[in-house]
């Protein structure tokens, strides 16, 4: 039957490819030719309702399946941690789930939604915080009630407090295991700045000072109407649905809506970092601070990134640090364009230790090239058709659209990005990328951060092609290994600089980068 069902398909397909004519077909697969992709970007403006209590709430029912999910999105999250309670959002996210409620013990609610077979859960992020619903929709009703119980009147169970505490100090143990945890912190240090809320770890002081009294606190200033939007797709029909989010709503009180996220005050230091560990490959990266995501330059910096590194192995970075060089398995960057203030631009690789040097140097290079020489047309066009043919891949379901809505709506993007997005791509020229390149892919200005081991690193490659002494003058700033429980340095863990010749004055831009 499914060999028939295939055949069918076919035949009916053939045609549609070729015309009325099946003979017509093209005689070899690269030439058959396709028309332009037809593609409207959906208009948030239909989907979104109010409650009323002022509530916003995005729907987009769906019959495919009798389910039914339902998310709720708070503006705040572990950027309003205190300072001498680092941890407190995130432990507060995880206990409106897993600490019961005012009414039920944490065995209860669980055990009453297991029998459902619903899911709910709940956390705190940076700058935003989330609960969601995953249920079928024959018992949307009684999962709505426990889930609705569980966001007002969270229990903050002590013994379900002491054993997550517990778990996340274990956890906390084990931070300078891995290089890749090192090097994340110590990179958002450089960035932002080891006091803002990017940077900042939690201790084993800050996470004992977390109280039931304390988590209370937060959820009252975080998780109320005043400050969330709400989204639903499935199985439900729209008029219900509000009627039902307004009566789960009924008396819980509005607060105030939070404020956006305070601007790190540090600037990137341009300068070569490290952090001895000793370990058989480096772990690297090269960056330096970018724009905002509403910034004119963004799609143009977004299609320079792509080319640069951030397009896989049709990227310059990959295809020289990896596939000429054999230098790295994976080789790239990215460009993480913040909200509220500029993100950063990122190279990172690993590569074993004596060719750290070598690939550091061909990345520099890679910079400099895309400054001073315009990409190719098949470059462009690649970028070009990469982002418009991936563009409907945003609203691929419904959550992930609705998703969109309610992240637009929080951040006041501007209401005409997406029908726009793809003829700015298309206009976007050789010139544009080149102009971007200059202004803010500068050589002489990036951070260099290393974790590794530096006797191994500092030399460079057998051949001589480069050393760690090649950058910034060979300067070097050790960087101390900290205390994976109180996050101050371990006194002695940095490596003394190896013996270097320096190749540049202080603070200038590497040699390597002509």
């Amino acid at each position: 039957m499914r060999h028939l069902i295939t055949a069918i398909a076919m035949t009916l397909t053939l045609p549609a490819l070729a015309g009325s004519d099946a003979t017509t077909l093209p005689k070899r697969p690269e030439e058959i030719s396709f028309g332009a992709l037809k593609f409207d970007a959906p208009d948030a403006a239909k989907f979104r309702h109010t409650l009323k209590d002022g509530t916003p709430v995005y729907l987009a029912p769906s019959k495919e399946f009798p389910l039914i999910s339902l998310s709720m999105t708070f503006k705040g999250g572990s950027n309003l941690d205190p300072t001498d309670m680092v941890g407190l959002a995130g432990m507060t996210g995880r206990m409106i789930r897993e600490g019961g409620t005012a009414t039920m013990k944490p065995g209860d609610l669980d055990e009453a939604l297991d029998f459902m077979a619903t899911q709910a859960s709940a956390g705190c992020a940076d700058t935003t915080s989330s609960a969601s619903l995953n249920c079928l929709s024959s018992n949307f009703d009684e999962s709505l009630k426990l889930f609705v119980d569980m966001l007002r009147n969270p229990g903050f169970d002590v013994a379900r407090l002491d054993t997550n505490r517990g778990q996340a100090l274990e956890g906390m143990k084990q931070r300078n295991d891995d290089a890749r945890g090192i090097q994340g912190r110590e990179w958002t240090a450089l960035l932002y700045g080891r006091e803002h809320f990017e940077a900042r770890q939690p201790t084993e002081t800050s996470l004992k000072a977390i109280t039931p009294e304390a988590m209370k606190a937060f959820h009252k200033r975080i998780f109320h109407p005043g400050n969330v939007i709400i989204a639903v797709s499935g199985d439900f029909e729209p008029k219900e649905m509000l009627a039902k989010l307004d009566a789960a709503f009924d008396g819980w009180e509005r607060g105030e809506k939070q404020a956006d996220p305070v601007a790190p005050t540090q600037s990137l230091k341009p300068g070569l970092y490290h952090v001895q560990k000793e370990i058989p490959q480096g772990k690297v990266q090269i960056g330096l601070r970018a724009i905002t995501r509403d910034d004119p330059d963004y799609i143009p910096y977004m299609m320079l990134n792509d080319i640069l590194g951030g397009g896989g192995f049709t990227s310059r970075i990959m295809t020289q640090v990896r596939s000429n060089e054999g230098l790295a398995y994976s080789a790239g960057s990215r460009m993480g364009a913040k909200v509220y203030y500029p993100g950063e631009w990122r190279a990172s690789f690993e590569s074993k230790n004596p060719t750290v040097a070598l690939a550091t140097k061909i990345v520099l290079d890679e910079m400099q090239k895309i400054r001073d020489n315009p990409v190719t047309d098949e470059e462009l066009e690649t970028t070009k058709k990469q982002l418009i043919e991936t563009f409907p891949r945003t609203f691929e379901s419904k959550p992930a659209m609705l998703g969109v809505f309610v992240s637009d709506e929080w951040t006041a993007r501007p209401k005409d990005y997406w029908t726009t997005f793809r003829d700015k791509v298309n206009a976007t020229t050789k010139e544009d990328l080149q102009r971007v390149a200059k202004k803010y892919l500068q050589p002489d200005q990036v951070a260099i951060l290393v974790v590794g081991d530096w006797k191994t690193i500092a030399p460079g490659d057998l051949n001589g092609r480069a050393k760690m002494a090649d950058f910034f003058g060979g300067n070097v700033t050790h960087l101390p290994l900290r205390d994976p429980m109180t996050m101050e340095p371990i006194a002695e863990a940095g490596a003394k600089p190896a013996p270097t010749s320096p190749s540049a004055p202080a603070g200038k831009a590497p040699a390597s980068q002509g």
